[in-house]
Formats: C-alpha cells, sequence, structure tokens
C-alpha cells in the first residue's frame, strides 16, 4: 500500500479560513489526538488523547466528526456515535499497536484460557473490543485489573509494556499479557532515558506506560539515580494536568513527540524536551492540512462499523466507564 501522505497544501491563513467555512457548512466538529501535527492541533475544536475526544464527540450535537487520528480511534468515535458520521482525514493511517492482535487471535486466546477475564487496551480495533470484557485506558488500567475477582484469570493485552505496568502495581500473578506494542513507545528506551536524566537532574520525568523505558524510569527511582518523586508514569491526558501542576522548570517527556505541542501550551514557562526526538508517528502525521481539506470537500474518508460488533465494542466500552473515571485515553 502507498503510504505518502497528501501534500501541496500549506497551513496558512487561507487554509484556515477553507477549513473553517467547510467544517460549518458540513455541520463537522473537527477533533485531533495530541500527537498530531501542530497545525491540525491548532484548527481542531478539541484536542486530546482518543477516549476523550470520541466521548465529546458523542456528546456534540454536530452531524459529522472529523477525526484527526489514526483509524482505532476514529472507529472508536463510530462505536461511541452509531448515528453520527464519522470522517478520518486519511483511512491509511493505521496504528502498529492496533495491529498486534487481531479479532481471530483473541478468540484462539480466550479458547486456551477458559473463564478468563479479557482486558483490553482502548487502543486496538472495533472487532478486538467486541471480543473484550473490559476496556481499559492507560491511566485507569490499574482499576480495572483490580476489580476483577482474585481467583480469575485475566487475559491483558495487547500493549506488553502497558501489562507489565499493571502486574507489577497490583502484583496479580494470574494475568497473562499480549506481547504486543507500539513500535514509536517501544523505542523509547531505557540506556536513552538515563543519559538524558544525567544531562538534566533537575528535570521531571513524564513518561507513557506504553514506553519501553518505564521500568527503566522506576529502576532508576527505586536505585536513587533520580528522585522517586520526579518519575511520574501518565497517560497523554494525565500530561497536561501534570503539567499545570509541577513546580519543575524543567521537563524530559517519553512518548510521541506530537506532545509536546499541547505541553507547551498547557505550561509556556516549562523547558519540555523529548527524551527521544525521533519518536514521532508516521502515521499520526499522515493526516495533513490536504488531507483535512479532503475529508470536508468530499466527504472522505467515511468510517464504518458492522452495528452488531460496534454493539458489543460499546459495552466493553461502557464496562470501563462503569468502573471509575477512564481519564486519558492512552
Amino acid at each position: 500500500m502507498d503510504l505518502t501522505p497528501y501534500g501541496g497544501v500549506e497551513p496558512d491563513e487561507a487554509w484556515v479560513e477553507e477549513v473553517r467555512k467547510l467544517a460549518r457548512e458540513r455541520d463537522a466538529v473537527l477533533l485531533a489526538h495530541n500527537y498530531q501535527a501542530p497545525a491540525i492541533q491548532d484548527i481542531a475544536d478539541h484536542t486530546g488523547d482518543s477516549l476523550a475526544l470520541s466521548r465529546i464527540a458523542a456528546a456534540s450535537d454536530a452531524s459529522t466528526i472529523v477525526f484527526c487520528g489514526v483509524h482505532f480511534m476514529a472507529e472508536t468515535a463510530k462505536i461511541l456515535s452509531p448515528d453520527k458520521t464519522v470522517l478520518i482525514p486519511d483511512a491509511r493511517a493505521g496504528c502498529s499497536l492496533a495491529d498486534s492482535i487481531t479479532g481471530a487471535q483473541l478468540r484462539e486466546w480466550k479458547a486456551q484460557h477458559p473463564g478468563a477475564v479479557v482486558v483490553a487496551y482502548v487502543n486496538t480495533t472495533a472487532e478486538v473490543k467486541a471480543e473484550t470484557d473490559i476496556c481499559c485506558t492507560s491511566s485507569n488500567a490499574v482499576d480495572v485489573v483490580t476489580s476483577i475477582p482474585a481467583d480469575r484469570e485475566v487475559l491483558f493485552g495487547p500493549d506488553q509494556f502497558l501489562g507489565a505496568h499493571v502486574k507489577r502495581k497490583t502484583g496479580r500473578e494470574n494475568m497473562h499479557i499480549w506481547a504486543g506494542e507500539c513500535h514509536v513507545h517501544a523505542g523509547i528506551n531505557g540506556p536513552e532515558l538515563a543519559q538524558r536524566a544525567a544531562e538534566h537532574p533537575d528535570a521531571d520525568l513524564f513518561i507513557h506506560p506504553e514506553c519501553g523505558c518505564a521500568t527503566s524510569a522506576l529502576y532508576l527511582a527505586g536505585e536513587g539515580a533520580v528522585p522517586a518523586d520526579k518519575v511520574k508514569i501518565l497517560s497523554t491526558g494525565d500530561m497536561v494536568q501534570e503539567a499545570r501542576a509541577t513546580k519543575a522548570k524543567s521537563v524530559l517527556v517519553a512518548t510521541e513527540v506530537g506532545m509536546l505541542h499541547q505541553l507547551r501550551k498547557a505550561a509556556p514557562g516549562i523547558d519540555f524536551r523529548a527524551v527521544n526526538d525521533r519518536a514521532s508517528c508516521a502515521y499520526m502525521k499522515m493526516i495533513t492540512p490536504a488531507a483535512l481539506l479532503r475529508a470536508l470537500r468530499d466527504g472522505a474518508d467515511e468510517v464504518r462499523v458492522d452495528p452488531e460488533t460496534a454493539a458489543r465494542a460499546r459495552a466493553s466500552v461502557q464496562r470501563m466507564i462503569e468502573i471509575g473515571q477512564p481519564g486519558g485515553g492512552e
């Protein structure tokens, strides 16, 4: 598949005016994930993590949702807003984490563990959510797993680093973890984090639990190499809240680099730096100014989810919400 992004359009004032005009004409609300390019974030009506945006979309009066993110996020919006038109500016924008487990693979895993409770990260396809008992976000995964009776086996997937974090926090031995990952987060490694922390000894560390360095961050804290109160394992939504609350003058951020734009807007007086400045998701960056114009002009690309699949998937998301406030979606 050709994954060359749509190009040839600069995000200038004329583009802003055209996008706004077309959005009004289409009765559309524009949503942008925290990992989008700055121009896309800045023109959106709402910016945040995928679950928060999907819930905003469901509550919106707009008849059309334009979701600037990757495909599973737009699917989640459609699951929670089945009667609305959901557009993603480029349907080729996939996700290595969501692609790391299929519905068929999950059904086979369940067959090997009859009676187990399936907990799936919200960063999954509609088909996987439909096979799931309870969804979770990175900020409430521990609460979701804790809510399950101690004698029940748990199948947790697909992110192995988030799973390891949950297992460490809960101490649960009967928890099986799928070996999936986000290739961008997995690439932010422990040695890199240790080096950056040594270079900036006064900085807070904001670490996404999908990162390959999350265990290393806790190890550094445990060994006294970094003060424990400076290591914060946070979802993207929680990072914004923590940015407004921290007293630190500098923060090292371990997640996709698009997050820095929102953090700098939330707390302009703080020096935010990426642990790995190459941690950019090419799929997220496929939502270009040209792609957004295409979606609004042509109604492309519409996201559809089989109604039966959507109903089953909606139930697993609803169970998650009932357990407690899910906070940040990823």
